[in-house]
């Protein structure tokens, strides 16, 4: 049984859940800051298992996109907190590869998600497959609140006046700021090489297979496993924790802008050193918050989300923006554009602080944020 949709229509449906986990980004942080990581993340994972159960019964594509975009929302609720409370567990100087392996994680879920649903959906329906997977996702729920353990974070302020003084440092700083848009071009490229390369290669590479043509995204995903753990590891122990981001996030670039020149022999290596390139980014972006005064505790889950909130945004508009390129001017141009973009914002990083201060100690012990009498120039 299907709903028969169009390719319009699925895209849609598609497009809700991005939309769901983009809006929901800064609310997620703000509430994780004032009930604790721990408890929004496994309200969210519950809620996600909900939503995605729900779906599998919908009457139509309307109620369909409407519950992914709820389910999107449940997936912005538990990446940032469940990110925060992760590294809440790790004393500094070693979470950098928990973090990496967290983020790679997501690529591996994905992966398995797809596949697994295509499966479940070409035996039994679409709807078994929204079913499995919201199943799943309450089982994984309920195995998480038996096997977290509760941090040792301070209580969270009860007065809205608490609430706000705690999240101003996080939401002022133009160090948290300046990364998230630094690393939007290096977001909107691997995504946009995730998304578009299939019908990239069927539109221009007609000779290929299909299975040939999305064997190098999936190979790309296979090897970001490795790359983010590699990368939190480097980037303890880096003086500058920049450097990395600098070094891999250019080369890709540079690897996506030469996509259309490059013979298929050379494509492979490419893409292997793009999904490396992908974990060690993002697993060095996580990090570097988590040395910053202003965003410890429960506000490292508010710094993630506010970092996320700006790279799904700006990040989603290059990729239409490549769409509208590819068809106007054709896919060279649009890929030309997109290796442009991931080296034009990395200057920001400027504004962010790569080093520790050793004049700034970092907690161990998570806390509502830094002392409200604090200068906002000493943080950043």
């Amino acid at each position: 049984m299907g709903l028969h949709v169009s390719l319009f229509q699925l895209g849609l449906i598609l497009g809700a859940f991005l939309l769901g986990a983009a809006i929901f980004q800064i609310p997620a942080g703000l509430a994780a800051l004032r009930w604790g990581s721990r408890t929004v993340c496994l309200v969210a994972l519950a809620a996600m298992g909900v939503f995605a159960l729900a779906s599998a019964f919908s009457p139509d594509w309307y109620v369909l996109a409407a519950l992914r975009f709820a389910t999107g929302a449940g997936a912005a609720f538990f990446f940032a907190p469940g990110l925060g409370l992760v590294a809440t567990y790790y004393p500094r100087g070693s979470r950098g590869p928990i973090i990496g392996l967290y983020n790679s994680g997501f690529s591996v879920g994905a992966a398995v998600g797809v596949l697994l649903g295509a499966v479940v959906g070409l035996w039994y329906g679409w709807n078994w497959a929204l079913a499995v997977g919201g199943i799943g996702l309450l089982a994984v729920a309920l195995g998480a609140s038996l096997a977290l353990p509760r941090a040792g974070s301070a209580p969270p302020p009860v007065r809205l006046s608490g609430w706000v003084r705690a999240a101003r440092p996080v939401l002022r700083s133009r160090a948290i700021w300046a990364l998230g848009f630094a690393l939007t071009g290096a977001w909107a490229g691997f995504y946009i090489v995730a998304q578009y390369f299939v019908q990239y290669a069927a539109h221009v590479h007609s000779s290929w297979s299909l299975t040939l043509a999305a064997s190098l995204p999936t190979a790309m995903i296979a090897v970001e496993i490795l790359g983010g753990p590699i990368g939190g590891i480097a980037a303890e122990r880096a003086r500058d924790m920049r450097t990395a981001l600098v070094a891999f996030a250019a080369a890709s670039a540079a690897a996506i802008a030469l996509l259309p020149f490059l013979p298929l022999a050379a494509l492979v290596p490419v893409f292997l050193f793009l999904g490396f390139a992908d974990g060690v980014v993002f697993a060095v972006l996580y990090l570097i918050p988590s040395y910053h005064p202003e965003a410890q505790g429960e506000g490292l889950a508010l710094a993630l989300a506010l970092i996320n909130c700006v790279q799904i945004f700006a990040g989603s508009a290059v990729a239409v923006a490549f769409g509208y390129l590819a068809g106007a001017w054709g896919y060279t141009v649009a890929w030309v554009f997109a290796g442009a973009i991931g080296a034009v914002t990395l200057p920001l990083l400027y504004w962010v602080p790569g080093t520790r201060d050793p004049a700034a100690p970092i907690p161990d012990t998570p806390s509502l944020g830094p002392d409200p009498g604090r200068s906002r120039d000493s943080v950043l």
